[in-house]
């Protein structure tokens, strides 16, 4: 079965302080669920038309454990507590298995 992961980049960040609150709730969840933070930051370089924005991928053992984690009640409330923080693209994608 694949790994799955969420790749999520932060297009703009409005509140800081409400980016720190909603980290400071989601790494917990996101950790207890299984998931493995792989990358956290900026680019070192873009290419392309690559963008100079934050961007984090999480691993999860299997798509099903980052579908549920998004649906869990303590990631629900980071959401809830991030609010329009943020404009951001999150996306899950299935792992390559070739």
């Amino acid at each position: 079965m694949p790994k799955a992961y969420w790749v999520t980049s932060y297009r703009e960040i409005f509140d800081a302080k409400a980016m720190a609150d909603y980290a400071a709730l989601a790494g917990p969840a996101i950790l207890a669920a299984g998931g493995r933070f792989l990358i956290r930051g900026l680019p070192s370089q873009v290419y392309e038309s690559g963008q100079m924005q934050r961007t984090v991928v999480v691993e999860f053992p299997d798509l099903q454990t980052a579908l549920d984690t998004h649906e869990s009640p303590a990631y629900q409330e980071a959401l809830r507590v991030m609010g329009a923080a943020a404009d951001r693209d999150m996306r899950v994608v299935e792992g390559y298995e070739g």
